[in-house]
């Protein structure tokens, strides 16, 4: 029960790693998880499983780069439950289904999603942890946000570089508010859909014979590794990287 009476926000957790931290959160005793995406009809069904389970969660819509959508949803979290304990900034999308790496439109959209998105999550949520006495926050980066590569789109790198930078700022900031901010690296997993689209699927085979354990990872392994990071398991643990790559950066 280690989410035990904790009143968390997921963004993204219609689907992927966001509805399997959902589930798994739930499962530890979460007084409330409350699932954010703009896919309503898939988040609600998210929200049916884990009350179906005997969970406690909650669907809102929230465009992560709409900061007034940012600030209601936060703002309803408190007056409902009184405060706000873990948010888990997930919402992102993939730049490996972009043909053109230097897209000018491509480079706006993965900025605004990947890094604003957890910019305004961050702002909101350190300001509502603040009053509570404390919180955690996990950023979803990944490895593109620690090593460069040279088949997608230059954007995707920039915005996850960024979550990891934003992440150390704000472990920096607010450690002496009793807020912990760690970012969650996953490695190849299964394929984001982008406006409809999804990896190259030759790329993605190319990647995996990278992977020394020789498979890409799945959903609730990084959902564990989030886990970790925003429960008291890791009471001391802040600005920290946790990689979830099966050895793919340590090669």
């Amino acid at each position: 029960m280690r989410m035990k009476d904790k009143v968390a926000l997921i963004t993204g957790a219609a689907g992927g790693m966001g509805a399997a931290t959902a589930r798994l959160f739930a499962r530890e005793g979460a007084k409330a998880v409350v699932v954010a995406d703009i896919l309503e009809k898939e988040g609600e069904a998210t929200v049916a499983d884990i009350n179906k389970a005997s969970g406690h969660a909650s669907f809102v819509r929230l465009d992560v780069t709409d900061e007034a959508q940012w600030k209601a949803v936060v703002d309803g979290i408190v007056t409902a439950h009184g405060r706000l304990d873990v948010l888990v900034n997930n919402a992102g999308i993939s730049g490996s289904a972009e043909t053109d790496l230097y897209d000018t439109a491509a480079w706006n959209r993965l900025m605004g999603i990947n890094a604003t998105g957890v910019f305004l999550g961050m702002k909101y949520a350190t300001a509502a942890m603040k009053k509570s006495g404390g919180g955690s926050i996990v950023n979803l980066s990944s490895i593109s946000g620690i090593v460069g590569q040279g088949y997608i789109h230059v954007g995707y790198n920039a915005s996850k570089g960024a979550v990891r930078l934003i992440t150390k700022a704000g472990a920096a900031q607010h450690g002496k508010h009793g807020i912990r901010v760690n970012s969650v690296h996953p490695g190849l997993m299964p394929p984001m859909r982008t406006s409809g689209r999804t990896a190259d699927p030759v790329m993605r085979e190319k990647t995996l014979k990278g992977v020394p354990m020789g498979r890409a990872g799945e959903v609730d392994e990084v959902a564990h590794a989030i886990l970790f990071l925003a429960s008291n398991d890791s009471s001391y643990v802040t600005g920290a990287e946790l990689v979830v790559d099966g050895g793919w950066t340590a090669v």
